[in-house]
């Protein structure tokens, strides 16, 4: 499958968009609890499923761009394609001395984002779920390391090293719209429904001051690029401090982690047409064995 990859990442930008486009609607009409998915996230949204629709496009294209954004080679830049919006906001958070936390969603090109702030921003950390096939795994493992950018497994050494990139006034990036395993987050609203929301992202701003800045990667049509829009950062509120009261701590986790589930929601009405809506955002967290996922 490398190949595979590597064949397609010759292509140009646009007509690997304009595959992509295909691909979504092909899965699209062949799926309809795909379809079903799609149309309630939407709905809860409070959208039209007008607002939404290109974002079955998007969805295959965010498929079709993989292989140009992970086989580049390692000196070439990526933000030759790249409009940066928001750099001031970057700027301030890293001048208060207490790390710089990038959170997004899966909105828009999101693998690219993660490349652009490690090369604007670096050392910047970042954590994922490897792939269960092998393949793809070690695709990952190669192909998601870049200039200024680490990637490592999400699990607790990469936490800990998270947590230390911060102490040192670095950054790291992190997705917070996925469902967790159970016991590592908390039901909080999301468009006005309980969804089990990641609590890493508020943890680590509680812990050690850092700042929490919302970040979306905008894909432009006919393959001119990207737009990175950097958001203002948010107000953290009590830090650890106050969070370490006594029947406080939980209540000042659950209120960030609101906020940041506000912040996401901010974000995907912005881009509606690029959000992947038809992600299972309300699903019952899954378990995790002793010896991995279940």
């Amino acid at each position: 499958m490398r190949w595979l990859f590597r064949f397609f990442s010759v292509w140009p930008l646009a007509a690997l968009h304009t595959l992509g486009a295909a691909l979504g609607w092909l899965v699209w009409a062949s799926s309809s609890s795909y379809r079903a998915q799609f149309r309630a996230n939407v709905a809860q949204a409070g959208l039209s499923f007008e607002a939404a629709r290109p974002a079955i496009a998007h969805t295959g294209r965010f498929v079709a761009e993989l292989p140009k954004l992970w086989m580049r080679p390692a000196g070439e830049s990526c933000l030759r394609d790249v409009r940066i919006d928001g750099a001031e906001h970057a700027h301030q958070a890293a001048a208060a001395g207490h790390g710089v936390i990038f959170f997004g969603a899966h909105c828009g090109s999101f693998e690219l984002a993660s490349q652009a702030l490690g090369e604007l921003y670096g050392p910047v950390t970042a954590i994922y779920r490897p792939s269960r096939q092998p393949w793809l795994a070690q695709l990952e493992r190669v192909a998601r390391n870049r200039r200024g950018l680490t990637v490592l497994p999400a699990d607790l050494g990469g936490i800990r090293l998270m947590h230390r990139a911060l102490k040192a006034n670095q950054a790291v990036a992190l997705l917070i719209d996925q469902v967790p395993p159970d016991g590592q987050g908390v039901w909080a609203p999301f468009f006005g429904k309980p969804a089990y929301t990641v609590t890493l992202a508020a943890r680590l701003a509680l812990q050690t001051g850092a700042a929490l800045l919302p970040v979306s990667c905008e894909r432009l049509n006919g393959g001119r690029g990207y737009v990175l829009k950097i958001w203002p950062a948010l107000d953290a509120g009590a830090r650890l401090e106050a969070a370490q009261r006594k029947g406080a701590a939980r209540a000042e986790l659950l209120a960030l982690v609101t906020r940041l589930n506000e912040a996401v929601e901010a974000m995907v009405l912005a881009q509606p047409d690029q959000y992947l809506w038809a992600y299972s955002r309300y699903k019952t967290p899954r378990t995790e064995t002793a010896t991995g996922r279940s």
